[in-house]
């Protein structure tokens, strides 16, 4: 199967459950928090479309070390210990990644995963951070965890479509809105 149709009922089942889920918190499930700030949005899916960029074993492991991360970072917060720049690690992590894919240079999976897993960290953290006072802390995390899953599900189709639309330099131009977009998050 296409990778573009396999993330098709990800991503409809997302926007099934993350519409609602915006509007009405769930009792603090998690599942709207990646979608409440556009740093963290821009983030989620611009680790899906430099996953597909990167192609290979990155396109799963890309992915699969943010989410492991971003639930340790959150683990992190829920034990009350601090992390240093978690705010301007985030919008790092907005500016780094979409550069990466505007360069459109492929890096060592290690260095991937590295580099993913550090703002993951900072992601989770943030999010673990914001827990609400009786919230069940495993939903909370699962929800947000769900949700960008579905959020990178989303950047590996949507990288999907631009290459087979523009190629490599469609691409590239997705990167460049990125950073586009970081530094907006940067100027406001």
């Amino acid at each position: 199967m296409r990778p573009s149709l396999t993330a098709a009922p990800f991503v409809t089942a997302f926007l099934l459950v993350a519409a609602p889920a915006a509007a009405h918190p769930l009792g603090g499930s998690g599942l709207a928090h990646p979608l409440s700030g556009l740093d963290h949005l821009l983030a989620m899916l611009l680790v899906g479309v430099w996953a597909a960029q990167q192609g290979g074993r990155a396109r799963l492991a890309l992915p699969a070390t943010f989410l492991g991360l971003m639930a340790a970072g959150a683990g992190v917060a829920l034990l009350g210990l601090p992390l240093p720049a978690v705010e301007p690690g985030i919008l790092a992590s907005v500016l780094v990644l979409a550069a990466l894919i505007a360069a459109g240079r492929r890096v060592s999976l290690g260095a991937g995963v590295a580099l993913t897993g550090a703002f993951a960290l900072l992601h989770g953290h943030a999010h673990g951070a914001e827990l609400a006072s009786g919230a069940s802390a495993a939903t909370y995390v699962a929800g947000f965890l769900f949700s960008t899953a579905m959020l990178h599900a989303a950047g590996l189709g949507l990288a999907s479509l631009a290459a087979r639309l523009g190629g490599a330099l469609a691409l590239r131009a997705a990167g460049v809105a990125g950073v586009l977009g970081g530094l907006a998050l940067l100027a406001g």
